[in-house]
């Protein structure tokens, strides 16, 4: 079967250029730092000039690697789109992370040029890479965009074919090298669309992205889904508790939807002024990145907070989320990640391949229009990541009889004890039921009779007293003899990337 020519053409999906258009004065960016706003006009503006400067740069941007080292900004996302428009490809890269580590994800895209901000500058070894500067200098990124020549008008953005990839995530690496994720036109458009119809956003819409924009969840959900429906984002260069729970408190700002990793909502509660009433005008608190706890999510609900646990991943952006404002449907599945969304299949398998029933622990496989082709220049793993177009994600969940997932634990976490599966994840949610909690992480250590036993690592919440035998004495009311944990580890912290998932390789024992 044949298709006409224009069903292959290249999609308008510009948004910023369309709202634009349709609504010109409205502001789109507020650079809370820099204290800036840009209406749309202005936005679509800057990014036709960035787009101008980079093909002045370039020569020919299309399919080239532009690596970015900075904290969140409206210049950051400028360039996001101007790659877009331009044809290159953006690589934020994360700026936490030692000299060594970028250089292997330089090395890895090949950048022809990197953006970064002068404080980020010894972080680059490679001197051989063009460089353009973040700051008030005269060859600097903003004074480059003001002597770029203002875009030609009318216009109505840039077409690009659906399976263009326009940006490289680099994973967070908790269990090796980081792995740069290919993120096509198509994908971006339909994860943030999932995501939209998902969180009930709308042109009122209001989001705060404090989630770093290197992170999918920074980038593609806090930034992206508000201007696809021509609302506001609100960038935030950092989470800092106390300041982000004013912000969401602050009804001048008039933040309607914020997402955040578990961590972040879990340090929030324990500041010592924190009252969740604050927060109950948002729209939806989503939750992701790592497993949210019911008792943790109950607490926010009874202060009449819209929190809704979510689940994705740099490889399919968000796919499962709970249903926003159906509060009755929330609290009959608290600990689920929800049900997936509009462009998103999703099947339960076992090692097999085959798929499992209802409430039977089973392998996540997606597939959809939100799914990535592949990692960059990685075909071993996309060997063993894709089968049959289905992306084997890693993650393990049960779905019930009302078609909820719920996340049990990723495969690579799960241990045996004395035969029996063991999932972390699952008495981790049991050990937060504890006021006294503030964090905790379990892992599978070796044991001489078992095989492997669980070893639990706690930090006590802020101004509360814990110790071992309350913690056992929990676990075993709780939960099979063989999934206490052998061991219990009161600590300071837990390492964490910066996308807040748990570095469990650094836990358990060399």
């Amino acid at each position: 079967m044949s298709f006409p020519a224009s069903a292959i053409q290249p999609l308008l999906l510009d948004f910023v250029a369309h709202f634009a258009r349709t609504t010109p004065d409205k502001v789109a960016v507020h650079d809370l730092a820099a204290d800036r706003r840009l209406t749309y006009a202005q936005l679509d503006d800057a990014i036709d000039r960035a787009a101008t400067v980079l093909t002045g740069l370039l020569g020919t941007p299309q399919g080239a690697r532009v690596a970015v080292l900075s904290r969140n900004s409206a210049d950051m996302l400028v360039l996001h789109f101007a790659c877009v428009r331009s044809g290159a490809i953006f690589v934020p890269l994360n700026w936490r992370l030692a000299a060594a580590e970028i250089t292997f994800m330089l090395r890895d895209c090949e950048p022809s040029l990197i953006v970064l901000e002068p404080r980020f500058a010894e972080l680059v070894e490679d001197r051989t890479i063009p460089r353009l500067v973040f700051d008030d200098s005269a060859s600097g990124f903003a004074a480059r965009l003001a002597a770029a020549p203002p875009p030609a008008r009318p216009r109505q953005g840039a077409a690009v074919a659906a399976d263009t990839p326009i940006t490289l995530l680099y994973s967070s690496g908790t269990t090796g090298k980081p792995k740069g994720v290919i993120v096509t036109q198509m994908n971006a458009f339909a994860g943030a669309l999932n995501l939209a119809l998902g969180t009930k956003c709308s042109p009122d819409c209001v989001f705060l992205c404090d989630m770093p924009m290197f992170h999918t969840a920074g980038l593609f959900a806090a930034a992206r889904v508000p201007l696809l429906m021509g609302g506001r984002v609100l960038i935030s260069q950092k989470f800092e508790a106390q300041v982000t729970y004013e912000r969401l408190a602050d009804p001048a700002l008039g933040i309607t939807h914020y997402f955040s990793v578990t961590q972040m909502a879990m340090m929030m509660r324990q500041l010592p002024n924190f009252d969740g009433r604050r927060l109950a005008r948002l729209t939806a608190y989503i939750t992701g990145g790592a497993p949210n706890p019911e008792a943790h999510i109950l607490r926010w609900l009874d202060d009449g907070v819209m929190m809704v646990n979510g689940w994705g991943m740099s490889e399919i952006c968000s796919a499962v989320a709970q249903p926003v404002g159906d509060i009755d449907r929330i609290r009959a599945h608290p600990s689920a990640v929800g049900l997936p969304h509009l462009t998103v299949e999703m099947k339960l398998v076992d090692a097999n391949g085959r798929e499992v029933g209802v409430g039977e622990p089973g392998e996540i496989w997606v597939r959809g229009a939100n799914v990535t082709p592949g990692y960059w220049r990685r075909p071993e793993l996309n060997e063993t990541a894709f089968r049959d177009g289905w992306f084997r994600t890693g993650d393990v969940a049960v779905r019930d009889a009302d078609g909820f997932y719920s996340i049990i634990d990723r495969i690579k976490d799960m241990f045996i004890s004395g035969g029996e599966n063991v999932y972390p994840a699952e008495i981790e949610a049991v050990i937060v039921e504890l006021p006294q909690v503030g964090d905790v992480a379990v892992v599978g250590i070796p044991d001489a009779q078992w095989g492997e036993v669980g070893c639990a690592f706690v930090v006590v919440a802020p101004g509360a007293t814990l110790d071992v035998p309350t913690l056992e004495q929990h676990c075993r009311s709780r939960l099979a003899k063989f999934k206490v944990p052998k061991r219990f580890e009161i600590v300071d912290s837990l390492p964490r990337t910066p996308s807040g998932k748990v570095q469990k390789h650094l836990l358990r024992p060399k």
